[in-house]
């Protein structure tokens, strides 16, 4: 097949423009052709670093990464709008370049002159553009807007009536940013639909979307950028597998991060306490209490820490859907105790309750609690839907009564190539029978 897109070590470094940064003089970037040329790598930003790929004709090609990975700098040097630092681009074909919201447009003139004037930029004479010209507006859905001042559209008509003009003037590669996801979800069908059937027809697409699913679904093979750098190019379904497994551990190591954070607060509030507790003794004015009480208890029995383990033994705070995990609770109480109850329970960080338990309702029965104590909770499959969850323990007499109760004290993270609603996520499994006939699987 013949490469309609070759990029080879492509390069893209930008200027820092912040105070304190060595900026170029006019005549310095004349004589070297360049706002970037000799300056120290301190004053410039790196926003694609040796970036080397090649898209066929006729393939659907995604581009995936954080926020500031660099693929939108990307789309605007292959559209021709940004030229490289170093590296070369190689396109063969006409593109269209669907990549800023409002990109294109004037907002004082009408739908209509700017249906014409995107046609123009995009290589089709007023002829032309004419001849499509009904069937642009059809698509986009804005025959009553039409005629109306573009800066009076919402960002939806925006991306309606920018995607309409490029997909209509026939090019051979189309560029499509994120702005796709700003259309309401029947545009957006609409969009894929179009897109497959440009595909069909042998042309090119480059994609560039937070969204896997669609990447899975859509694209024939993905790139994968981080902070400016080539991560992964291959197969979608592998690229986006390692990019959520990359992402989960960035949370996890942030659940780490915050729990320790957590953890000093605490000692910081119990010292403060100590304190507080002094100028009570000496009829000083006491602070006021925290907005949001997060641990209370009588500390007969204490909570020295939490941890999440996998079934390894292996402390983490990502997990997918249905993996095994142990909720780990240490524990200590000065003075023997022979009532107690040990309990954990999940929320949503909108606080809803999830799931929780504790050793009196699993039938436990205590007889004595002294010193140091280790007590776990193991579930051998964490049915709940991808998202962020906070983890609550507590220690207590049967009665209710709290010695430790430590709200919040750790967050953790679930993910799933799989979608759902809700919060469960049990396993299943659709059949039929009858009169009813299914295609191919969607991978969502």
């Amino acid at each position: 097949m013949t490469a309609v897109i070759e990029v080879d070590g492509l390069t893209k470094l930008y200027r820092r423009s912040a105070p304190g940064y060595q900026l170029r003089t006019l005549k310095s970037a004349l004589l070297e052709r360049s706002l970037t040329a000799g300056l120290k790598p301190e004053d410039t930003i790196q926003a694609i670093e040796e970036v080397n790929f090649a898209v066929q004709e006729g393939e659907a090609f995604a581009v995936i990464g954080s926020n500031g990975s660099g693929k939108s700098t990307l789309l605007k040097i292959l559209a021709g709008i940004l030229k490289p630092t170093a590296g070369h681009v190689r396109i063969r074909g006409r593109v269209a370049a669907l990549i800023e919201l409002g990109a294109g447009f004037h907002p004082e003139i009408s739908g209509r002159e700017n249906v014409y004037i995107n046609g123009a930029v995009l290589g089709l004479p007023r002829r032309e553009v004419e001849r499509r010209f009904d069937e642009i507006v059809e698509f986009s859905g804005l025959a009553d807007f039409i005629d109306e001042p573009v800066k009076n559209y919402s960002s939806g008509m925006y991306v309606r009536l920018g995607f309409s003009v490029a997909i209509h003037t026939d090019p051979d590669i189309l560029l499509v940013d994120e702005v796709l996801a700003v259309g309401d979800e029947a545009f957006a069908h609409k969009c894929v639909r179009k897109i497959e059937e440009f595909l069909a027809k042998g042309r090119t697409v480059l994609l560039v979307s937070h969204s896997l699913g669609l990447v899975e679904e859509f694209a024939d093979r993905c790139l994968w950028l981080d902070r400016g750098r080539q991560r992964l190019l291959a197969e979608p379904r592998r690229v986006a597998d390692a990019y959520r497994q990359a992402v989960a551990e960035s949370e996890g190591h942030q659940h780490k991060e915050a729990k320790k954070q957590r953890q000093e607060q605490i000692e910081s509030l119990d010292s403060a306490g100590e304190v507080v507790s002094d100028a009570v003794a000496e009829d000083q004015p006491v602070a006021e209490e925290p907005e949001e009480v997060l641990r209370w208890g009588s500390r007969e029995a204490e909570i020295m820490s939490a941890r999440m383990l996998d079934l390894l033994g292996n402390e983490r705070y990502n997990f997918s859907t249905g993996d095994g995990v142990v909720f780990e609770i240490r524990a200590r109480a000065d003075r023997a105790l022979e009532d107690f109850v040990f309990g954990v329970g999940l929320f949503t960080f909108r606080g809803v309750e999830v799931w929780g338990t504790n050793t009196h309702l699993a039938g436990m029965r205590p007889k004595t609690f002294s010193g140091d104590a280790t007590v776990r909770l193991q579930c051998p499959e964490l049915r709940l839907a991808p998202g962020e969850y906070l983890l609550d323990v507590a220690v207590h007499a049967r009665d209710g009564y709290p010695y430790d109760y430590h709200r919040q004290i750790l967050s953790f993270s679930l993910i799933s190539s799989e979608t759902g609603v809700g919060v469960y996520f049990p396993r299943h499994e659709w059949q039929s029978e009858g009169g009813v006939n299914w295609g191919e699987p969607v991978r969502q």
